[in-house]
């Protein structure tokens, strides 16, 4: 925040560039620092994510938001988020929305352009086609996942960065799970060698990293019950499991295993099998979720004889990064049993130790955090070793502490560090806005986000065969 107030600082300076002194004697009271702010436009906010970007403020971000959409529930539900973010008792946002609906409303926020980056979360439908017309307008985009669902919106998508590279604006997607702690220290922890050792290649039918994700289509969000756009369980609106969830599963194994280094799908990616499998749903089930009374009819032509949906939210597959075997799952379920929520297993395999985020019944559905010796291993060494790692831990997050277990540690958490998922959404724009005020992305950021939609589309397309 200090550079972006230097920077701000020096803009002002700067600011006969844009507007004259005589200008300012008439009374005109923008300076450069205001023309500089991040302005946010909200296009077609279909999933409740896009409201999430704005349950907090941020330094250098305008009030004012322009929104984009078809008129609708959808917009009315993300516009009533906003204002139960703006009425909080505690910390209070201060968002002014201006709303613009009509069927022409990308053509109109092209044409009008109230501000410098485009916030997309809602039907993938188009979104690939959005995201490409944006940054040829010349506009920065930070956009929920998926940035495409097929092949032919993953060629768009290449399309699109290099666009983006051409006129000087960030593409980027929201992956917030970068910034779950356990996520965060189970990385920590694989990078480091005296723990970890080195990471295992693995083979198709043992793979040296596995990622499988539970959620569910009935949850509560900022404690109030989900409700899902009609479209949502349409596979060619909203896309299949395998690359919506999956996304950000395959972020994680890139951030951890190769951090910073770039990854090259021609040349580092080999998909080696990939399925897919429906979760059924009944009419019943679609209501309480969508509050529609009944499929719409877009749906209704893809109901079985027993007039139930099946959706394909599911998929598995295997594929090799740089070598190393990667095994990755998403399961979707209507809802989660008593006391249950989403769920993430997470397991990295290394000469010396394992390491694994587990989140089951056992945990009571709350995601922890252990190392085990791997085979053949010493634990003894396994315990020097950890013992000096959480010390060294403990510096940045105070706190943690070891358990032993029958056979394995445990590292415990305090709860000060377990920010939750929607916390995750300041986190990441906050990285991103210094994104923006650095003027550039990290150099790997770019082709690890096509690496990862070339994994998604290409699973998709093999499962689909």
């Amino acid at each position: 925040m200090v550079k972006n107030i230097i920077l701000s600082v020096l803009s002002l300076c700067l600011s006969t560039v844009f507007f004259s002194c005589t200008e300012k004697e008439e009374g005109r009271t923008e300076d450069a620092t205001t023309e500089r702010q991040v302005k946010f436009m909200i296009l077609n906010p279909g999933h409740y994510h896009a409201a999430l970007v704005q349950k907090s403020m941020y330094d250098g971000v305008a009030p004012v938001v322009q929104v984009y959409a078809p008129a609708g529930p959808e917009v009315q539900e993300y516009l009533k988020r906003i204002e139960s973010f703006n009425t909080h008792p505690e910390n209070p946002t201060n968002w002014q929305e201006k709303v613009y609906t009509g069927d022409d409303y990308l053509e109109k926020m092209l044409a009008e352009k109230p501000g410098n980056v485009v916030v997309m979360s809602g039907n993938n439908q188009k979104k690939t086609e959005y995201i490409k017309s944006a940054v040829d307008a010349g506009l920065n985009v930070f956009c929920d996942k998926p940035m495409c669902i097929d092949a032919e919106g993953f060629k768009l998508l290449e399309r699109a960065f290099a666009a983006a590279e051409t006129n000087g604006v960030l593409l980027y997607d929201i992956m917030t799970e970068r910034f779950n702690i356990l996520c965060i220290l189970q990385k920590m922890l694989v990078l480091n060698k005296e723990v970890f050792g080195q990471l295992q290649k693995g083979s198709v039918d043992e793979p040296a990293v596995v990622k499988e994700s539970v959620h569910h289509f009935f949850k509560y969000v900022s404690g109030t019950p989900i409700k899902r756009p009609t479209w949502y369980f349409d596979s060619a609106q909203q896309g299949e499991g395998l690359v919506d969830v999956t996304t950000h599963l395959i972020d994680l194994v890139m951030w951890t295993c190769s951090p910073e280094k770039s990854i090259d799908y021609q040349k580092d990616i080999v998909m080696k099998k990939a399925r897919r499998w429906p979760t059924m749903l009944t009419r019943q089930q679609y209501e309480k979720v969508t509050r529609a009374p009944d499929f719409p009819g877009f749906l209704k032509g893809k109901l079985n004889n027993e007039g139930v949906l099946p959706y394909y939210s599911n998929g598995e597959m295997v594929y090799t990064m740089k070598g190393v075997h990667v095994k990755l799952a998403v399961t979707w379920n209507f809802q989660a049993p008593q006391g249950g929520g989403d769920t993430h297993h997470s397991l990295f395999k290394g000469s010396k130790a394992n390491v694994i985020i587990r989140q089951g019944k056992e945990q009571d559905y709350r995601p922890e955090l252990y190392v085990e010796p791997a085979l053949g291993a010493s634990a003894e060494d396994l315990a020097t070793s950890l013992k000096k790692a959480l010390a060294e831990l403990q510096s940045k997050y105070p706190g943690l502490v070891l358990k032993r277990q029958a056979n394995c540690w445990q590292v415990l958490i305090p709860d000060e560090h377990r920010i939750g998922h929607e916390t995750h959404f300041r986190k990441v724009t906050e990285k991103y806005l210094q994104y923006l005020a650095d003027g550039k992305l990290p150099e790997w950021e770019v082709p690890n986000m096509i690496a990862k939609y070339y994994i998604t589309t290409k699973a998709l397309q093999l499962a689909q065969q």
